[in-house]
């Protein structure tokens, strides 16, 4: 019996060591410690020259980093503050978003790949207008128009500087693309890969604790300078939901000797579909909205006209009865 069990407890170490290895290890590529974080967070804050930056309401823990809490108008953020020199990259994020709403939650958090750090504004806790690469983990949806999708949703933003991100409508005319991903919630360990090589995008998810990216999507011709920084921001309002982070890996991936050659410091943010904002497309109201609103309508001048009849009646009887009198 005994030994049974020290057999047992052997395997399943083998097996977490085997799972860590797998979900952590890139092909081509060496991880870059300046960029990663992971458990104890202590010793990575405890001293002023520390990699990372704690911006607004965020706490730390030794199990976690929390962006916000589960309270209504948070705001937090986490950034390295050394730029990413390295043109290829892979980012693996270790996260968790949970809280006590059953219906109503929200927002989510993003990861940026952005020119200016520690800023504060209305896109999930950062600045609107940014200059760079935002993956938006999005829980709540704010759009109720037939192109709706369903949420959580994972979805990529590449800025230049001059594009306004509608977050009353998810940011639906300045995505590039996105994907459906319930990762709220969960009891498993929820990651997100982000690679960014020769141009390409490519977002990853594991949700369902296999230990098997699933690719959620894709997109070529996306244009990102060096020397930018990463950073993890997320912002509640009437809606909140704790958004922790739980660990950070980021390898430089291999690059061909030109792309490293190339000045690449000066590139313009840019993305096919994300050049310029699309103009918005009012929603068609549905066909119940409309009724609805008709039918009060109705009601309204079907209240109106018999008050207008009312007072016309009352004040003709009351009229005669003077006319009367006065005969």
């Amino acid at each position: 019996m005994y030994f049974t069990s020290i057999i047992s407890f052997v395997i399943i170490l083998f097996i977490q060591h085997t799972y860590e290895q797998d979900q952590d290890s890139v092909p081509n590529s060496y991880e870059i410690r300046e960029h990663s974080i992971n458990r104890p967070y202590p010793g990575v804050f405890s001293t002023g020259s520390s990699h990372w930056h704690l911006v607004g309401n965020t706490l730390v823990t030794d199990r976690y980093i929390r962006l916000t809490s589960d309270s209504q108008s948070k705001a937090g953020g986490l950034w390295n503050m050394i730029p990413v020199a390295y043109p290829d990259w892979e980012m693996h994020v270790n996260y968790k978003v949970h809280g006590t709403g059953k219906e109503l939650f929200g927002d989510g958090f993003v990861i940026w790949y952005a020119r200016d750090p520690k800023l504060s504004g209305p896109v999930f806790g950062y600045q609107d207008y940014f200059h760079g690469l935002a993956i938006i983990m999005d829980t709540y949806s704010n759009h109720n128009g037939p192109h709706n999708h369903a949420h959580p949703y994972i979805s990529a933003m590449v800025n230049n500087g001059s594009l306004h991100y509608d977050h009353d409508r998810d940011g639906t005319h300045t995505i590039i693309n996105g994907c459906e991903a319930p990762f709220r919630g969960r009891e498993t360990d929820t990651l997100v890969a982000i690679r960014y090589q020769n141009d390409r995008l490519t977002i990853s998810t594991d949700i369902e604790g296999k230990n098997v990216w699933k690719e959620c999507f894709s997109a070529s011709d996306v244009h990102l300078p060096s020397h930018y920084y990463f950073g993890f921001t997320s912002a509640t309002g009437d809606l909140s939901d704790n958004h922790d982070i739980i660990s950070v890996h980021t390898y430089q991936l291999e690059t061909s000797e030109q792309r490293r050659n190339e000045d690449r410091k000066n590139i313009i943010p840019n993305a096919p579909g994300a050049e310029a904002e699309r103009p918005h497309i009012e929603d068609p109201s549905g066909s119940g909205w409309s009724a609805l609103k008709i039918f009060f309508l109705i009601l309204f001048l079907i209240i109106v006209c018999l008050g207008v009849g009312i007072g016309a009646y009352y004040y003709m009887n009351k009229r005669q009865y003077h006319r009367a009198r006065f005969y």
